[in-house]
């Protein structure tokens, strides 16, 4: 079965070493969480919100070992008015046994409070 692995994270500056460090950062709890080695992972898609260019989040995954052909995509979130700014999401797509409502969905910093509902302690 391949499932959804959910994580998002903020940075409160557009630099490169707050980016590549926060969703580097994200993702290997995303992983640790989850018990998800690299040859389970299907793809991963990095979305942005419109403040954040100084680099593309996706470099940060290739410092990861055993990560080289993980197919990664960054692109740009949709400008909703009033919604989290300064936001880096992430979903990994795994192979997994784990059931649905098991998936430890991951939100560091500012991103808590996209879904406090999928938290887990």
């Amino acid at each position: 079965m391949i499932r959804g692995v959910r994580g998002a994270t903020t940075v409160t500056e557009n630099t490169e070493t707050q980016i590549l460090t926060n969703t580097k950062a994200l993702v290997e709890d995303m992983v640790a969480k989850n018990n998800i080695t690299a040859d389970t992972i299907s793809h991963v898609f990095i979305s942005v919100t419109k403040e954040i260019n100084a680099t593309f989040p996706a470099k940060s995954l290739r410092q990861i070992p055993n990560w080289t052909y993980v197919p990664v995509m960054c692109m740009t979130e949709i400008d909703v008015p009033n919604s989290l700014s300064h936001c880096i999401r992430v979903m990994m797509a795994v192979n997994t046994t784990t059931e649905q409502d098991k998936i430890q969905h991951v939100f560091h910093n500012e991103a808590i409070k996209l879904r406090p509902d999928l938290i887990q302690k």
